[in-house]
This record gives structure tokens, sequence and C-alpha cells, in this order.
């Protein structure tokens, strides 16, 4: 698909195909979510720093269709809210360049409030 646009409107007709809208509250769709990134957590629960980097090709594609679950979650609880993924991203970024001047925190893994 070419764009979130594109995305959103293919996860919303497979949804509507199905009725699935009747269960896909905010609320609903915010607990998929959450179990979907612990489906993608568990491929790197036990792995290094190093290893988890290094991903055998059907580990790698297993994280792919996490990754793709996670985002159309994403997308799905954006379009039941109304909220613009790309603007809200925009916005925090803006937000995030405020609390962690480049200056100020490059090489820091530290939280905006401890430094």
């Amino acid at each position: 698909m070419k764009n979130l646009e594109a995305i959103r409107q293919c996860v919303a007709k497979f949804a509507a195909e199905r009725d699935w809208d009747q269960f896909h509250s905010p609320k609903n769709l915010a607990m998929a979510l959450s179990v979907e990134v612990a489906e993608l957590m568990e491929h790197f629960q036990w792995l290094s720093e190093a290893q988890s980097g290094d991903l055998d090709e059907s580990t790698r594609a297993a994280v792919a269709d996490e990754i793709a679950d996670v985002q159309v979650y994403l997308v799905r609880i954006a379009d039941s809210l109304g909220v613009d993924i790309l603007s809200a991203v925009a916005t925090k970024m803006e937000k995030n360049a405020q609390k962690y001047p480049a200056d100020k925190v490059r090489g820091s893994a530290k939280k905006y409030n401890a430094y």
C-alpha cells in the first residue's frame, strides 16, 4: 500500500465486510493493540542486544507480521477517533524536539526531566 490513507481504507473495508465495527471501540482496539505489541515483544524476550539485531529469516518474517498487526490496530484506533496520524506524528515530533534538544541530550538515554 502506498500511504496511511490507503491502509486506513483497506483496514476499514476489511472490518466492515466482516461486521466488526461493532467490536472496534477505541477501548477494545487499544486492548487488542496491547496484545499485538506483546506478541511482537515475545520474539525478542530472551535475545541479547546483538541477537535482536540479527534475526533469522523465519523470525524476521514473524516480526514483520506482528509489526503489521500493530500498525493495523493503530490505524483502526486513529480512524475510530478521527485522529490524522501524520498530523499527530508531526505535532508530537515538534514537542519531542522541545523536550529533547539535540545539543543537550546527544548520546544520553535520560528522560527529559532528568537533565
